[in-house]
């Protein structure tokens, strides 16, 4: 995958915070060397957390992010700073932004005290530098000094923020691990009325992509297409992957001596807690009329009739619980802040999320007591074939 072409989600995550006027948009601007976000003397310019994906070297791909003063006032200040506390749920390093010529305030100490409790690795930056004493300021390897105005420090600023991603970074694969050079694999992709038009979804690209990477031949086919195409192969597959709304019927196509599992099983592992959310496949059994389920999705795209989320897993649910239940549904950023009501939450795959979102959703609902499972893994346990789907991630 190009630099140009890397998703959000698969893009570290820097995000700036600090008061208003701290000068948080300048020394954003000042580090990609583009004006990203309006630069104004007056409080509170920024009203909207702003994102901007860009390939910043010596960085690579990465995902900016300005966001409204911590300090905000009034209700729609209140909202905004909420606004600002959310993106650190997707942070993958933070960035606080001080006046130097003020020096920390109460408000710093506060933010830097959130950050450092949520775990993020953060970085305080000292900016309006050229506003100071002439003294040579002391700097950390967690404080540093610049100046957006004059550029001071900022090439320095680029190559400590590189050095934070590169110590964080972690290796991980969606099916790279599990598959051989030279293998197999079929990948099943229904395209029906809720597929989109001229294209194949997040998941199933990234999937196609790893597998050509490793020197697999990855076939596609359509469900009906299945059968015909296994029988024609002179060589057995490696592994079938499906879209998990096709699970029950591919799962009576592929022999049981072909490894089956499916995207969202995949990225289950890739993006969350798997033993969470297998853990959390068992309040399936235990619905009852009137219980409430979240099911929530991370993307935003258009409904259609026959939506999985919201047409086919709650009849799905229905069905193999028996019961009526309560469906709420979020998607994109949404996700309630208060989960105490659900009985089981059940989330999409998450590629348009980052690792650090979803781990942070899959925390809260533990931290609920809510059961979490996701969409591939709950459709493998309702088609009673979550073993099976399960077993070609053990290797």
């Amino acid at each position: 995958m190009s630099l140009n072409s890397t998703v959000s989600a698969e893009r570290p995550h820097i995000a700036f915070f600090g008061r208003r006027n701290a000068g948080k948009s300048s020394v954003i601007n000042a580090v990609t060397n583009q004006k990203i976000s309006i630069v104004s003397d007056t409080p509170g310019t920024t009203t909207d957390p702003v994102s901007k994906a860009m390939e910043l070297l010596p960085l690579g791909p990465v995902m900016l992010i300005d966001t409204p003063g911590i300090d905000d006032e009034g209700a729609l200040g209140e909202l905004r700073v909420e606004r600002a506390r959310e993106i650190m749920r997707k942070t993958d390093v933070a960035v606080l932004v001080v006046d130097a010529s003020v020096g920390m305030t109460d408000d710093d100490r506060a933010l830097l005290d959130e950050i450092r409790r949520r775990g993020l690795p953060c970085l305080t930056v000292m900016n309006k530098a050229d506003l100071m004493d002439d003294k040579e300021p002391t700097e950390s390897a967690e404080l540093t000094y610049v100046s957006a105005k004059t550029g001071r420090g900022i090439e320095g600023l680029r190559l400590r923020l590189s050095m934070m991603l590169k110590d964080n970074e972690r290796e991980k694969k969606i099916v790279a691990d599990l598959v051989d050079t030279g293998d197999v694999v079929i990948l099943v992709i229904p395209i029906d009325e809720s597929a989109p038009k001229g294209r194949v979804i997040l998941p199933q690209q990234q999937v196609l992509r790893e597998l050509l990477d490793c020197r697999c031949a990855a076939l596609c086919c359509q469900p009906a297409e299945l059968s015909e195409m296994i029988a024609s192969l002179n060589k057995k597959p490696a592994l079938v992957i499906t879209d998990s709304q096709a699970f029950g019927r591919v799962s009576e196509d592929v022999p049981r001596d072909i490894p089956l599992t499916s995207f969202s099983v995949l990225f289950a592992r890739y993006k969350g807690d798997l033993d969470g959310l297998i853990k959390g496949a068992a309040a399936l059994n235990d619905l009852r009329d009137g219980d409430k389920v979240l099911i929530s999705e991370g993307c935003t795209h258009r409904r259609q009739c026959g939506d999985i989320g919201t047409v086919k897993l709650p009849a799905w649910i229905r069905k193999f619980s028996g019961s009526e239940p309560e469906f709420s549904f979020t998607s994109g950023g949404g996700f309630p802040d208060d989960l105490s009501g659900y009985k089981l939450i059940v989330h999409c795959g998450g590629c348009m999320l980052n690792e650090k979102e979803m781990q942070y959703r899959q925390r809260a609902a533990n931290d609920a007591g809510v059961p979490m499972v996701n969409y591939g893994i709950a459709i493998a346990k309702m088609n009673g074939i979550l073993d099976r789907a399960l077993k070609p991630l053990i290797k």
